[in-house]
């Protein structure tokens, strides 16, 4: 018999991963010259840039399979987090044409890790 609660967090882990992955493999074929571009401007070290390809490649791997799901979960936090700062801030309290928050992606993506990372990954998983 199916345990409800298991059940949705791997909807919760297959949904948050997978459509982060999307943006990390996105930045695998076309590079990563726009977050270097906007880490420069924030007189960051361009270096920093690689770090995307850990939080929106490695870490929703780890979430979808459900190895080290809240360790995933809290790269995928910072990363958002980083996001929102670098590119995002202006937009924190703004409305898009559409009348939803600017920042629904991003807000899901943030909320949604950081409610893993206190569900954990139930018990469909890979064993760690």
């Amino acid at each position: 018999m199916l345990d409800n609660a298991d059940l949705g967090k791997l909807i919760v882990r297959l949904t948050l991963g997978g459509l982060l992955l999307f943006h990390g493999i996105a930045k695998l074929l076309n590079g990563i010259g726009f977050i270097e571009g906007q880490l420069a401007s924030h007189g960051l070290p361009t270096i920093l840039a690689y770090g995307v390809y850990i939080g929106e490649v490695i870490a929703p791997l780890m979430v979808i399979l459900g190895y080290q799901t809240r360790i995933g979960a809290l790269i995928i936090v910072f990363n958002m987090i980083v996001a929102i700062a670098l590119v995002h801030g202006h937009q924190l309290l703004t409305l898009s044409s559409n009348g939803g928050w600017a920042l629904e992606l991003q807000g899901f993506f943030l909320f949604t890790a950081v409610a893993l990372i206190f569900l954990g990954p139930g018990r469909y998983k890979l064993k760690n």
